[in-house]
């Protein structure tokens, strides 16, 4: 198996047992985006410092861990714009689906909620037509 899947393998059961830990410990959905939104609306003030450490640990540590080992090969582009524009895209996508991935699919689905399930549905199926349109339609990607 390559060390690649591996790895993913590893962050995604990481990922899994810090939500469930997560939601024992706060009662709370492990949702990046409501996590952040909190912040900046001002409706997460009561756990405003667990939320920064939230979000502090989610930047800081790949940081770390690309300081210590070497970031890896992406494929990511280089031009701002589009990295910005997209981020946009994603904030907005994060709103209108009352959630981001992290919410709905890993913390929606593992409760078995019919609206984490059709998000999660949503966002795999549209990521996929994007990619399909934008690889071999326009073949830009």
């Amino acid at each position: 198996m390559p060390t690649e899947w591996i790895l993913g393998l590893v962050g995604g059961l990481m990922i899994g047992c810090a939500a469930a830990v997560f939601l024992l410990v706060n009662g709370r959905i492990m949702g990046a985006s409501g996590i952040l939104g909190g912040l900046l609306d001002g409706t997460g003030r009561g756990n405003a410092g667990e939320r920064m450490a939230f979000i502090a640990g989610l930047v800081g540590v790949p940081l770390v861990i690309a300081l210590v080992s070497g970031a890896p090969d992406t494929n990511l582009t280089t031009s701002l714009p589009i990295l910005v524009i997209a981020g946009l895209f994603v904030g907005v996508g994060t709103r209108m689906a009352n959630g981001c991935t992290s919410g709905h699919g890993v913390c929606g689905i593992s409760r078995f909620s019919v609206r984490g399930i059709a998000a999660t549905l949503v966002y795999l199926i549209a990521g996929g037509i994007v990619m399909y349109v934008g690889r071999h339609m326009l073949g830009v990607i």
